[in-house]
């Protein structure tokens, strides 16, 4: 159990990307905040850490292990791996495994509970990618494999020599970012069974108040079913994401306690047919033919 949407079964997750290593007192109240919330599966990378630099939000998750444990009792813990800094992309089988050794070091974890590429590397072959991630399952130093960022090629051609099964693919999808609805992102996910994981949900704060110009439709209908439903827009975001069939999880970034409650308010909406294209339609800047 990956702590991820399934069928019938809405979800959020929670991500790392915004803290830095010294906010430990912040993260344990948003942790406590949407735990009680049904949150279980919390998501970070070795990158992340903004100005504490590499590593920055994994110790501070490690920092809250050691502070508060309960608070992680039951959690899904996942992290990823294969950007290094000045390369851009490693994910020869050399540095994900000494990666992942350094992420379960700064988790202080045994065991990963699920382990991405963050982003593919063209210099590395899939054979080698998947021998390295076989490796770390056998070991028992992950438990599941997922990827982010992948192409649908990239997907299939890392599968071909891949034993262990790829559980999730976490992606840019959102009302102002719907490139995965066509570019058969999500029909393979359906197909493979695959969790989808969605970053940035909220379009990197463009759908809301003052963002570019070039999502002021979008902002504009979801205003309009905001209004309708009687909800902030942020609910409508969440909604619009957690509608699909493929059963994506938005993965909450904020900082901001009210706005996580907005976010979670998205689970409880019912998004008819025409809503829900409303939104589509406003992003592709056109009528679906």
């Amino acid at each position: 159990m990956l702590g991820l949407s399934e069928r019938g079964k809405k979800r959020l997750a929670y991500g790392f990307w915004r803290f830095t290593e010294n906010q430990v007192d912040e993260a344990i109240a948003m942790i406590a905040l949407v735990r009680e919330n049904g949150i279980d599966h919390l998501d970070t990378a070795d990158v992340y850490g903004g100005a504490s630099g590499f590593g920055g939000a994994e110790k501070l998750l490690g920092a809250v292990r050691a502070k508060a444990p309960r608070l992680l009792d039951g959690a899904v813990i996942a992290t990823k791996a294969g950007c290094e800094p000045g390369a851009p992309y490693n994910s020869s089988p050399a540095y994900l495994k000494a990666a992942c050794e350094a992420s379960l070091k700064r988790l202080n974890m045994s065991r990963i509970d699920l382990f991405y590429i963050h982003r593919p590397d063209l210099l590395a072959h899939p054979a080698d990618v998947a021998g390295a991630l076989d490796d770390l399952v056998t070991a028992g130093k992950i438990a599941s494999v997922g990827v982010s960022n992948y192409t649908v090629a990239e997907v299939e051609a890392l599968t071909r020599y891949l034993k262990a099964p790829i559980r999730a693919h976490q992606i840019e999808f959102s009302a102002g970012h719907v490139t995965p609805l066509f570019d058969g992102t999500l029909d393979q996910a359906m197909k493979k069974n695959l969790a989808v994981a969605a970053w940035s949900p909220l379009a990197r704060g463009g759908l809301g108040d003052g963002g570019p110009m070039e999502l002021a439709k979008v902002r504009a209908t979801l205003a309009t079913l905001a209004a309708k439903f009687g909800v902030p827009v942020n609910a409508l975001a969440i909604a619009f994401l957690s509608t699909h069939p493929a059963s994506v999880t938005p993965i909450l970034g904020t900082t901001n306690s009210a706005r996580a409650r907005e976010c979670l308010d998205g689970l409880k909406l019912t998004l008819t047919r025409r809503d829900w294209y409303d939104i589509v339609e406003a992003a592709c800047g056109r009528r679906m033919p």
